[in-house]
C-alpha cells in the first residue's frame, strides 16, 4: 500500500536561514552548479529532515520515514527496489547505467526514549516515546539530496555512471547493513560514501570496534527456595556463575577489549528457585578475529556455568558488526571537499540556542568549532563505538565523515542531539554533508584513477584472500 504524505508546501514553516553559497573562483563549474542547486533546494530538504524527525520511528519500523525517502527518489527519476534483504523498510534506489557505480548510505531510524522538543532545554513531547538522538533524520536526508544532485549531473552529461542510494534501516539496534552486505547488495559498486551527524566537522580516516551481541539464556528447575531447595537448579546461578567467570577473564584478554552485560531476567520471587534467567552480552574489539577468540571464551564460560550449576544454556547471537576498514585515499578526497564547503555560521538566534545547550553539557568545546573544519590527519584513529558500516567497508572501499549538526560538545544519544537535529543548526550541518557527499562522488566519477588508487589500498588492507563471513550467520532480520 502506498503511503501518502503532505506535500512539502503544506509542512510547517521552519525557522532557518538560507545558507550562502561559498564563492570559490577556481572551483570546478560542475561543483559550483551542485552547490548552488543544493542551496536552492535547502528548504525542501530541511522540511523532509524535520518530517522524519517528527516520525521518530525505531529500527525495522521506519515505515513512514522509508516511504517518504522512497517517494522523493521516485519523483526524481530513480528506480526503487523496496523490501530488500528481508527488511520491509530497506530499499535500493538506482539511477544511470554502467561504471563507475557510486553508492550512498542513508539511515533514518530513531532511538527509544529521548523524545524532546527542538528547544535548548529538555522538553518532553506528550505521547512520543522515541527521538532522533543520533540525527539519522539528517543522515538519510543529506544522502538523498546528494544522490539527486548526482543524478541531475549524470543526466545532463549523458555519460556512463550509476548512482545508488541504499536505504539502511535499524543501524542502532538491528545492524540492517549487515543483512544487506550478506545479501550481496554492495558487490557491484565501486565506492560507498556515508557521513554521520556530530558536533564537529572531520574527515579523517578512522576505524571502529567490531562487536558481537548475544542473549544467553539459562534453563533450570523451579523449586521452593526454603522448603525444597535441593530439588531446584537455579538458572540465575548459571547467569551469575557465567558473569563471574567472564569478569575473571577480563585480566587475560587484550586491555582494549570491551565486554559489557545486563541481566534482563533474573527470576520472579526470592522464594522460588528461578527456572529461567537471561543475560545480554556485548563484546568488542578493534580486530574482528581477536573478537572472535574472545567471544569463544565467553561461550565457554556460559557452557561451564551451565555444567557447574546443573542447568542448560542457549546462546542466541542477536547482532554483530565488523570494524570499519579505513581508506586514506578516499578520506583525503572527502576532506578536500569538506574543506571547500566549510562549516556553518550561527545566526544570533542559533547562537543563543547553542549557548543555552552548551550550558547543559559536561564537555565544554568552543562554539566556533561548528564553523571550522578540523585539519586532516592521515593517521587512522580508533573509535570505541561500533557501526554496521564496518561490514560495508569490507565489501567495498568506503569512506565517511562527520559534520557539525549539533552544538559543539554534544554527544550522540542525548536529548541535546535530538533537539539540534530537529532545528536549523542540525539542518545547516546536514547541508554541509550533502554538499560534501556530492562533491566527493563527482571527483570519483571524473577521476577513475582515484577509484583505482582507493581500491588498491582497500585490497592491501583487506587482503586478497579475504572471504566475508558475518557474525550473524544465517540469522533472519528481526523485523517483527
Amino acid at each position: 500500500m502506498k503511503t501518502q504524505f503532505l506535500t512539502l508546501a503544506l509542512l510547517p514553516v521552519l525557522a532557518f536561514s538560507q545558507p550562502k553559497l561559498k564563492k570559490v573562483p577556481t572551483l570546478d563549474p560542475d561543483k559550483q552548479t551542485i552547490l548552488a542547486n543544493l542551496d536552492k533546494q535547502f528548504p525542501n530538504y530541511a522540511a523532509i529532515s524535520r518530517q522524519i524527525w517528527d516520525f521518530a520511528e525505531v529500527g525495522f519500523h521506519e515505515n513512514k520515514s522509508s516511504a517518504l525517502l522512497q517517494d522523493e527518489l521516485k519523483r526524481a527519476g530513480f528506480d526503487v527496489n523496496a523490501d530488500v534483504a528481508g527488511m520491509p523498510t530497506a530499499f535500493v534506489a538506482t539511477f544511470g547505467s554502467g561504471k563507475p557505480v557510486i553508492g550512498l548510505l542513508a539511515e533514518f531510524d530513531a532511538l527509544p526514549g529521548l523524545a524532546t522538543d527542538a528547544k535548548p532545554e529538555f522538553t518532553p513531547i506528550s505521547g512520543q516515546k522515541c527521538g532522533h538522538g543520533c540525527g539519522h533524520n539528517l543522515f538519510g536526508t543529506a544522502s538523498l539530496a546528494a544522490a539527486i544532485e548526482l543524478k541531475e549531473w549524470l543526466k545532463k552529461e549523458g555519460r556512463s555512471g550509476t548512482v545508488r542510494l541504499y536505504g539502511c534501516p535499524a543501524e542502532e539496534n538491528g545492524e540492517g547493513k549487515v543483512y544487506m552486505v550478506r545479501e550481496g547488495l554492495f558487490n557491484d559498486i565501486d565506492v560507498a560514501l556515508h557521513w554521520h551527524p556530530s558536533s564537529v566537522n572531520v574527515a579523517n580516516p578512522y576505524s571502529t570496534m567490531a562487536l558481537i551481541a548475544a542473549r544467553v539464556r539459562f534453563k533450570g528447575i523451579a523449586a521452593h527456595a526454603a522448603a525444597a531447595p535441593e530439588q531446584g537448579r537455579s538458572a540465575l546461578d548459571g547467569v551469575e556463575a557465567m558473569n563471574h567467570m567472564v569478569n575473571l577473564m577480563r585480566e587475560h584478554i587484550p586491555s582494549d577489549a570491551r565486554v559489557h552485560y545486563v541481566i534482563t531476567k533474573g527470576g520472579e520471587a526470592p522464594n522460588v528457585v528461578p527456572a529461567f534467567a537471561e543475560v545480554y552480552y556485548y563484546a568488542r574489539h578493534k580486530n574482528r578475529e581477536v573478537l572472535r577468540s574472545i567471544w569463544k571464551r565467553i561461550e565457554n564460560a556460559a557452557e561451564g556455568a551451565a555444567k557447574g550449576t546443573g542447568t542448560q544454556v542457549e546462546i542466541e547471537i542477536e547482532g554483530g558488526v565488523f570494524d570499519v576498514l579505513p581508506n586514506v585515499t578516499l578520506a583525503e578526497s572527502a576532506y578536500k571537499n569538506l574543506k571547500t564547503v566549510g562549516g556553518i555560521q550561527y545566526t544570533p538566534e542559533e547562537s543563543d540556542f547553542a549557548q543555552k545547550v552548551a550550558s547543559s553539557l559536561t564537555s565544554k568545546i568552543d562554539l566556533s568549532y561548528a564553523s571550522q573544519v578540523i585539519p586532516f590527519d592521515s593517521a587512522t584513529a580508533a573509535d570505541n563505538s561500533s557501526t554496521d558500516v564496518g561490514d560495508v567497508s569490507w565489501a567495498v572501499p568506503t569512506v565517511g565523515f562527520v559534520t557539525a549538526t549539533w552544538v559543539p560538545g554534544t554527544g550522540p544519544h542525548s536529548w541535546q542531539a535530538v533537539a539540534a537535529s530537529g532545528m536549523s543548526i542540525g539542518q545547516k550541518g546536514m547541508l554541509v554533508a550533502a554538499k560534501t557527499l556530492a562533491l566527493t562522488a563527482l571527483d570519483l566519477y571524473k577521476t577513475p584513477a582515484l577509484i583505482e588508487k582507493a581500491r588498491k589500498e582497500w585490497v592491501d588492507r583487506r587482503g586478497v584472500d579475504f572471504k566475508y563471513e558475518s557474525f550473524i550467520g544465517n540469522r533472519k532480520p528481526p523485523v517483527k
